[in-house]
């Protein structure tokens, strides 16, 4: 929880040694505006505001702090309570040419801020983080046949010249790209006509950045069921008020599509709309679903975009351009002026969790950013998470239910492979096996058949552990806690959690040995070895985050997949969302007990969910589907209730169990993390924090004792849990118990309200 205090003189007045520049605005009234500024701030600065200058709350403007010149929002002009005296304030310089922030996400902005306790200036980072964004861009440069003739200026036509000035003989103007895609030639050869007086160079305007989605595009034909869900979510829009729905659908039913109703809904009414996807890198079915249902594509708002990309989007979502965007968390906290719809889509998904900065959920945060701004919130799942059951128990959440496969797809048959009785047999001149000799015969016969299989392994690389064969020695990571996992394709030993990667060692640095490294235990890496050697005629593929980086490369990877290029494949948890396969018709899950342990409270929920979805990859169309579940612990609840298919019941034992523990939803949590590079200072400041944690009814402190990860890029790690009735509010307990420790510049403490992980 680094935050940067305010110098006494907001606006870090004179911080470069020059007098604040007042002396202009002496006869003028003083006008003060308070400005958040996007850093790790306690609260906005004051600033005098020129008398030639109108701003109003949210306006973005640039202001000096110390010699720097930065963008900020106005977050209050005349403030009425400021006690900084006049002659330390320094003006505004200027506004920015952009729509203000709109008054929901301001209040969206402090409300993130207080709950997390966060610095409310890092929240508005999230708000403005394309600063280039904030001037208009630059018009396009076109370019139009000039009333000169070449001979006149003594110029020789090339032929790919005369193919330029062709093109622009009796059309309008083009840009360059334009220009030189339809006479086939270099930017050199259009810029030189240009220079040479040939072509004049014309201002186009701006463009527009993104078309409008045609909500007349004429879509699927909706089953009963889809249709009295889609009517439900549409009154939703029509009524033009706060609430939240759940779409509680198995897979396959056709979710989307129900949602796309409520998309179209929101857009009659003139309103913008968001869609929050957990992998957005993963999107390529979703997209093409949207394009052929609205007859465009829509904004896309991710990590992977270009910074040109980022500033367009950002500048189309602020004037109202982009009327439907579809994004990752991060999107949550772009400036709408118009929304009126959210919709979260798996909402039950880890990935919904930032860790880093503020570590908020966007899941959560979406309902309130639709709370603030008076607007519909759909939730989507086939696995909800216990918080929004718990909710819609609770009545706070509504639920339309899709209980069947849409057109008529049947759920597929889930049977455990018990590894006790079924063992995996060693491959002649391969050697270890994964695979139990009744899953590589269901393999052997979906392959016989020309049908698909895919084998899930939610573990990347080649093997998440290698040792000396003689004294035992792990490779761990040098800066955390950690195995190296080795990637054999990469020809890498790489840490998870912090980015090291080293070559493998060709001894071992504990005895001395060469050649002594074991690789111990399967990942996907290895799983493909073992498929190439038992069906060499198969096409495999890998599908993890290390071979599917991105939008375009997951586009790829999917349309090989549904051109039945790829006869096997085989995926980590990726593979698991959305994907709609049609001739896969086989699921073998390698190792279904792997996440049902390690103390994490979420670890039976997580794994029901994602073997659950993974399940729901197969027999998607007419082809019925087969789910295979190797496991050594068969009577485990997840697993039976996997092979039952009664999802409610596990939910009860697993609400029971949570309550019985006293952990969420039933209570609130926060995770205090105390992280340095000196671990005497870390173990020093976690017993001051323990000695002055707050004793009163209904509120319980758990530690300090090492975290799961005691050390992480280099970093000694101590966490204590803190926990209170439902019923009180742990940000004040929280703000009064901090307060009374002084924690070292050396020491960095991270408070996480609501933790989703706990490494």
């Amino acid at each position: 929880m680094a935050i940067e205090r305010a110098n006494p003189a907001r606006g870090d007045a004179a911080a470069d040694g020059t007098a604040p520049a007042v002396s202009l605005f002496d006869d003028a009234p003083v006008r003060r505006v308070r400005v958040l500024l996007p850093r790790p701030l306690d609260g906005a600065y004051d600033y005098l505001l020129p008398p030639d200058m109108a701003l109003e709350p949210g306006a973005l403007v640039e202001v000096p702090l110390g010699r720097q010149r930065l963008p900020g929002a106005a977050w209050t002009v005349e403030p009425g309570d400021s006690d900084v005296p006049e002659g330390k304030l320094r003006p505004v310089q200027r506004r920015f040419d952009t729509p203000p922030l709109p008054e929901p996400l301001r209040r969206f902005v402090d409300w993130v801020a207080a709950y997390y306790l966060a610095a409310p200036g890092a929240v508005l980072k999230m708000c403005l983080s394309v600063p280039a964004a904030l001037d208009p861009p630059a018009p396009r440069i076109g370019y139009l046949r000039a009333h000169t003739d070449a001979d006149a200026l003594g110029l020789k036509l090339t032929r790919a010249r005369r193919r330029v000035l062709e093109v622009l003989a009796d059309g309008p103007a083009r840009t360059l790209s334009e220009l030189t895609r339809e006479a086939g030639v270099s930017d050199g050869v259009v810029r030189g006509l240009a220079d040479a007086g040939l072509l004049d160079r014309v201002e186009m305007g701006f463009g527009r950045r993104f078309e409008a989605p045609d909500p007349e595009t004429p879509g699927p034909t909706l089953s009963e069921a889809q249709r009295m869900a889609a009517d439900q979510l549409c009154a939703k829009v029509d009524g033009d008020a706060f609430s939240v729905t759940l779409i509680d659908g198995v897979t396959g039913s056709g979710k989307t599509e129900v949602y796309f109703e409520a998309v179209i809904r929101a857009l009659a009414a003139g309103r913008q709309v968001l869609v929050l996807l957990p992998e957005i890198a993963l999107s390529a079915q979703w997209l093409d679903r949207f394009a052929r249902r609205f007859g465009v594509e829509p904004a896309v708002w991710h990590s992977e975009l270009s910074q040109g990309e980022r500033r367009r989007t950002w500048r189309a979502i602020a004037e109202g351009e982009a009327r439907v965007v579809v994004g990752a968390r991060s999107a949550l906290f772009l400036p709408y002026p118009e929304l009126g719809l959210i919709v979260v889509d798996e909402e039950h998904e880890q990935a919904f969790k930032q860790e880093e900065g503020v570590p908020y959920h966007a899941r959560d945060m979406a309902v309130v950013r639709a709370r603030l701004g008076g607007m519909p919130a759909i939730l989507v799942s086939a696995t909800p998470s216990l918080e929004t059951m718990e909710n819609v128990r609770a009545g706070r959440y509504d639920r339309v239910q899709l209980p069947e496969r849409h057109a008529g797809a049947l759920l597929p048959e889930i049977l455990p492979i018990d590894l006790r009785h079924d063992r995996p047999k060693p491959i002649p001149g391969h050697g270890t096996s994964y695979l139990a000799p009744s899953l590589r015969a269901a393999l052997q016969e979906t392959l016989d058949r020309g049908e698909q299989a895919l084998l899930f392994l939610n573990r990347r690389g080649y093997a998440p552990l290698t040792l000396c064969r003689t004294c035992g020695f792990r490779l761990q990571c040098p800066h955390c806690t950690a195995w190296l996992v080795e990637h054999r394709l990469l020809h890498q030993l790489q840490c998870h959690h912090c980015g090291f990667a080293q070559r493998p060692p060709t001894k071992c640095p504990d005895c001395g040995d060469a050649d002594s490294f074991a690789a111990c235990g399967p990942g996907v890496e290895r799983l493909g070895e073992e498929v190439a050697t038992l069906f060499p005629d198969a096409r495999v593929a890998l599908m993890a985050s290390d071979t599917v980086s991105g939008p375009e490369s997951a586009q790829r990877f999917v349309e090989s997949v549904q051109n039945h290029e790829v006869d096997l494949l085989i995926g980590t948890q990726i593979v698991a969302k959305g994907n709609h396969f049609p001739a896969l018709t086989l699921v073998g899950v390698v190792d279904a007990d792997l996440g049902l342990s390690g103390g994490d409270l979420r670890a039976g929920e997580r794994t029901y969910q994602m073997l659950h979805q993974v399940a729901g990859r197969a027999g998607r169309a007419e082809r019925p589907g087969r789910v295979l579940l190797q496991t050594y612990e068969p009577n485990h609840e997840v697993l039976r209730a996997l092979v039952d298919g009664d999802r409610d019941r596990f939910l009860e034992v697993e609400a029971e169990g949570r309550k019985s523990a006293g952990m969420p939803p039933f209570t609130r949590l926060a995770a205090l993390v105390l992280s340095s590079e000196d671990e005497a200072a870390v173990d020093q400041t976690a017993r001051a924090l323990a000695l002055a944690a707050p004793d009163r009814e209904g509120v319980e402190v758990l530690g300090p004792a090492p975290a799961p990860l005691a050390v992480l890029r280099g970093r000694h790690r101590r966490r204590l849990l803190f926990k209170t009735r439902r019923d009180l509010a742990p940000q004040p307990i929280l703000r009064a118990w901090l307060s009374q420790v002084q924690v070292p510049s050396k020491v960095r403490l991270t408070v996480d309200v609501d933790p989703y992980t706990f490494l």
